[in-house]
């Protein structure tokens, strides 16, 4: 079909604009919404494809990024060129992610829209300053009686964040840490610079330490080394707010079968906290072992996953530290748990690379399922789920 001569693909006839969007796949309906005004006023009125489907953004060794639907079994490339990027963390459509200048962006992975974020040596508000010494390398200082000591060393690659986007208004937080340091960075929209929350001085004992953390929206959860959660507001003008309630976890403990024992061999033990859409905080205690046998086939990972008895009709996003609504029609399964990698948050197995393993573990049968698509298509160096609405 040719073009309309008069204004072009913006000006087509309605009735054949909804009759174009309705056939298109998830993520084709969102780049052409983009199009234009026009188009984008027409998919308002239009049934679009199942929103809310999980995707993968997925990052291959061979260089550049796709996007992978797993209900359609469907690579697509992503709208502009993401290889340089490392990505940190992501909240529907929108992704934190590092360039190779060390510089943080937001990026929409639907369109070339990116939001320019503070650069990390902006950090005020607490006892540490950040200097950059190098075009990928950081040193952090603390800062005491006016003066300032060097501290640590660090590299964009041992940075860790989590990112919360209210697409109704574009507001956002986003929220950073280095594994070496007992602090984090926040800011929001609009903030020029990025706010320091202490892990030790003047915080309480038990909620000492930065084990884990998760957050929903204004809201982040922390989980300190003796298994406390703090919980820290972040809507305010005035920085991080403390509206912790003494909550501590019972210590887990995992008794394996001593033939399990000789047979694989311990490589991380994790101790997270995940979010559902209503409620407390929940503690996730995993081990994953790989095989000391070589019986196996090389490269099997074995993973010993939490005790849980029934997520009935939710699913968690490990990486997100997220618990949702499971729907099929969306392609959400029930009382499952989505992985992708080992370390997304943070690093405490000291491991150079993580652990790739995308997968869907399902509690109710002990199933894993996994994509055969992905590893018969490239290796990959990185790989996310996200839930683009």
């Amino acid at each position: 079909m040719e073009a309309p001569s008069s204004g072009g693909w913006s000006e087509l006839p309605v009735d054949i604009l909804r009759y174009v969007l309705e056939r298109l796949s998830f993520v084709d309906f969102h780049r052409a919404k983009i199009m234009c005004s026009n188009w984008y006023l027409c998919s308002k009125q239009t049934l679009g494809p199942k929103r809310g489907s999980p995707l993968l953004m997925l990052c291959p060794e061979e260089g550049g990024c796709r996007l992978y639907n797993a209900e359609e079994d469907r690579f697509y490339e992503t709208t502009s060129d993401l290889s340089g990027y490392q990505f940190l963390g992501n909240s529907g459509k929108w992704f934190l992610a590092v360039d190779s200048r060390s510089d943080l962006y937001i990026v929409d992975v639907f369109s070339d829209e990116r939001i320019l974020l503070p650069r990390l040596e902006t950090l005020m508000g607490g006892l540490h300053e950040i200097q950059r010494v190098g075009e990928n390398e950081f040193r952090e200082n603390l800062i005491k009686r006016g003066t300032a000591f060097a501290w640590n060393h660090f590299t964009s690659k041992d940075l860790r964040g989590l990112l919360w986007v209210d697409d109704k208004n574009g507001d956002f937080v986003v929220v950073w840490r280095v594994d070496i340091c007992e602090y984090l960075g926040f800011c929001k929209k609009g903030d020029a610079h990025y706010r320091e929350i202490t892990g030790r001085t003047d915080v309480s004992r038990e909620l000492r330490g930065i084990y884990d953390l998760v957050l929903k929206g204004y809201n982040l959860y922390l989980l300190s080394t003796r298994k406390y959660v703090r919980h820290l507001d972040l809507s305010g003008q005035d920085g991080a707010k403390d509206v912790s309630v003494s909550h501590k976890f019972p210590m887990s403990m995992l008794i394996a079968d001593q033939r399990a024992m000789n047979a694989y061999k311990p490589i991380s033990v994790g101790h997270n906290i995940v979010v559902p859409a209503s409620g407390e905080p929940l503690f996730l205690y995993t081990r994953a072992y790989e095989p000391a046998s070589k019986d196996l086939e090389p490269g099997t990972i074995d993973t010993w996953l939490v005790e849980v008895d029934d997520l009935g009709d939710e699913a968690l996003f490990f990486d997100l530290g997220i618990i949702v609504p499971a729907d099929r029609t969306l392609g959400i399964e029930p009382n499952s748990i989505y992985f992708t990698r080992n370390d997304r948050r943070f690093n405490h197995t000291g491991r150079s690379s993580p652990c790739i393993d995308v997968c869907v573990y399902n509690l109710a049968t002990k199933t894993i399922k996994r994509f055969p698509s992905l590893s018969s298509s490239f290796i990959l160096k990185d790989a996310m789920w996200f839930l683009p609405s």
